[in-house]
């Protein structure tokens, strides 16, 4: 591999900060040497960090910084110019040191400890170490490494010394003092001056409980680092051990990626082959999807209100004492007791939840009609989403992960022109009676960042809808923001208008007592062929006082300025829409029949497709078995983290299916506007 090179920013100390350095990673030698400019490169480098066993980390705090920590302690903290440039370093230097690390346990194998020659010896001065010697290393932290055909490798590898067994011993008295400990709080009887609910108590669990979770951390990269010389010594691929234990049934692309079994034994899993050209089996494919095999939605799951969450609330006091203010929850890993039990992509097809007045926007029979009806279908779209005040969160989406389904919606003869008058569809002369098909397809097209893409179109309408956004989340003390990036754009073929628009924030607010949600911010939305535009403000709730959950708007003419609608009201309840003539319109959301979305059986989904990707962390959280439900999420979390290294080693670009990247956005490869027959 060539080495690569380029200017990055490197934090020195307090007195000088950032300063631009000029890096170069020499792939051969294994080393990140950095000079003070490009010029200066033919002289001695100004420092140098060896990468074998090297751990590269990228930081929280921002999408640019990253670490370089290498073996002997020394530290790098660099920055690149924007995210992208920084997963190309990252990922480059993460090769470099996975090789080099395998180098130097061949190279350099390690010579038998103190522990190994006791233990061999028999010696009676350790019984503990002797006890322990021909355990699995491992097992202190339920860490698996073998697997069917590997039993002779097994013993050879019970023969090395383990040379982190006495910190193991240490970690295993540590977590057991720390057992005690908060056994010791949750026994304390709740009638005493002392509760184990008091907020000092809480803390002390929290930080507790952090400082276990990164020792344990740590053990794991030095064990990691000794896996890889260990398996060096033997002359087998390094690379096979440090990556994560999965699944049969998740090795291969065979269509099992979504139905692995819930039993304990599928959870225990095997190595994954990183030889397969399964890890870009799913990309790019073209799924054939019938609205013939869509059945009415049979799934009426309930989320339960979180209440005050006593029970869990040390698990969120230990999440939050990793936070700071501001900081990007992305790769914060929530807890599961917290999620929903379906995937973001299916939640944005709630949007269309009221499709008859999705339909009717385009019966609109003037420009600022069109406008007013659109606002009414947009404040509507958003209630049955959110589910009201209950604060839980969907699973993440998976990038290749889709989503499909549609809703059929009966015509009304007085609101539309004609049954077909005008549409290309051959099937003209369908019964007037035959309702309007609304399909809608979600994808999600990238991981860093996480962008999801959703498309919906009714032919005969001749109207679509296509959108990308991704999401960043805050925290904020008590709450948790959520921007949602991206826009969207309505499209009217018969009246040849578009209509782009933006989404609001979410906010997760009192996330220690009874959790709730709120939306925020300005959205605007604009027609710039009528001139037509609408500015809608969810408002937060005050400090004191004020009322939860409100939402004005103005739909106004560009030119002329002038305002002929407004509204006011709550956005999951009544909304009030005023007109300039005088006349007013009440809309109570709560009362607004919801059309069922129309989804395929799970068997006859395909392997990434949401519901099938999910149906045991479903199915695990609807027994309420978080412990399973985790270990699920773990495993698909983990391919989806492996096919990205995996990606990032081999050069491979990930392809998507349904969407193609279009400047800053996203596009459906298909829209309705490419459609010679719908176009006007």
């Amino acid at each position: 591999m060539e080495n690569i090179d380029g200017y990055l920013m490197k934090y020195t100390n307090l007195v000088t900060g950032w300063q631009y350095r000029f890096f170069v990673l020499n792939n051969e030698s294994g080393l990140l040497e950095y000079f003070v400019n490009e010029q200066s490169r033919p002289q001695k480098p100004r420092g140098m960090l060896p990468l074998a066993g090297a751990v590269i980390s990228p930081s929280d705090e921002d999408s640019h910084t990253f670490t370089v920590n290498a073996i002997s302690g020394e530290q790098y903290k660099l920055r690149a110019s924007d995210a992208k440039e920084r997963q190309h370093w990252v990922s480059r230097l993460q090769i470099c040191t996975q090789h080099h690390t395998e180098a130097m346990g061949k190279s350099n194998p390690p010579p038998k400890s103190r522990s190994y020659s006791m233990a061999s010896q028999g010696s009676s001065s350790s019984p503990m170490l002797v006890h322990r010697s021909n355990q699995n290393p491992a097992s202190l932290f339920s860490w698996s490494h073998t697997h069917k055909g590997s039993s002779l490798y097994s013993s050879k590898r019970s023969l090395l010394p383990d040379h982190l067994l006495e910190a193991r011993e240490m970690m295993s008295q540590a977590q057991g003092q720390h057992r005690d400990l908060i056994q010791s709080i949750e026994g304390l009887p709740s009638s005493t001056s002392l509760s184990p609910l008091d907020q000092d108590l809480l803390m002390l669990k929290a930080t507790s409980m952090a400082t276990m979770n990164c020792l344990n951390e740590c053990l794991q990269i030095l064990h990691l680092q000794q896996v890889a010389r260990q398996r060096s010594s033997l002359g087998g691929p390094t690379i096979e051990w440090l990556e994560p234990k999965l699944p049969d049934l998740l090795k291969n692309g065979s269509g099992s990626l979504g139905s692995f079994t819930t039993d304990e034994g599928a959870l225990e899993g095997t190595r994954l082959d990183l030889n397969s050209t399964e890890f870009s089996s799913f990309s790019g494919e073209q799924e054939d999807i019938s609205a013939e095999d869509e059945v009415e939605d049979s799934f009426t799951d309930e989320e339960e209100d979180l209440g005050a969450v006593e029970e869990e609330r040390s698990v969120i006091l230990h999440l939050l004492s990793q936070l700071k203010l501001g900081m990007d929850l992305t790769r914060v890993v929530l807890p599961t007791f917290i999620l929903e039990k379906r995937s973001l992509l299916e939640m944005y097809a709630d949007f269309m939840s009221h499709p008859d007045l999705f339909v009717a926007i385009t019966d609109g029979s003037t420009p600022e009609d069109r406008m007013v009806r659109f606002v009414e279908y947009y404040l509507t779209s958003f209630h049955e989403g959110r589910k009201g005040s209950i604060a839980k969160k969907p699973y993440n989406p998976i990038i290749g992960e889709t989503f499909h389904c549609s809703w059929t919606v009966p015509r009304n003869m007085e609101g539309s022109k004609d049954s077909l008058q005008g549409s290309p569809d051959p099937s003209a002369t369908a019964s007037s009676q035959d309702p309007y098909l609304l399909r809608f397809v979600a994808e999600q097209v990238s991981h860093h960042p996480p962008v999801s893409g959703f498309y919906a179109e009714c032919q005969e309408r001749r109207m679509c809808v296509n959108t990308h956004v991704w999401t960043k989340s805050k925290f904020m003390g008590m709450s948790i923001g959520v921007s949602m990036i991206g826009e969207g754009c309505l499209h009217l073929l018969e009246h040849d208008e578009e209509y782009t628009f933006t989404l609001p924030c979410a906010y997760a607010r009192s996330i220690l007592t009874v959790p709730w949600v709120e939306l925020g911010g300005k959205v605007n939305i604009t027609c710039a062929k009528s001139g037509y535009s609408a500015v809608i403000t969810f408002q937060t709730k005050p400090f004191y006082g004020g009322k939860l959950h409100k939402v004005t708007a103005e739909v106004r003419h560009n030119s002329t300025n002038t305002v002929f609608c407004r509204v006011q009201g709550e956005w999951n309840g009544v909304l009030e829409f005023s007109y300039t003539s005088g006349e007013t319109k009440l809309v109570d959301v709560t009362k607004l029949p919801v059309t069922k979305k129309r989804v395929r059986p799970i068997e006859k989904q395909g392997p990434t497709e949401s519901r099938r990707l999910w149906q045991n962390v479903t199915a695990s959280l609807r027994e309420k078995d978080i412990e399973k439900a985790t270990e699920h999420k773990r495993l698909l979390e983990e391919r989806q983290r492996t096919e990205e290294r995996h990606r990032a080693e081999t050069e491979t670009p990930w392809r998507t299916r349904h969407f193609d990247n279009d400047g800053e956005g996203w596009m459906y490869h298909k829209p309705l506007w490419k459609n010679s027959a719908f176009k006007s």
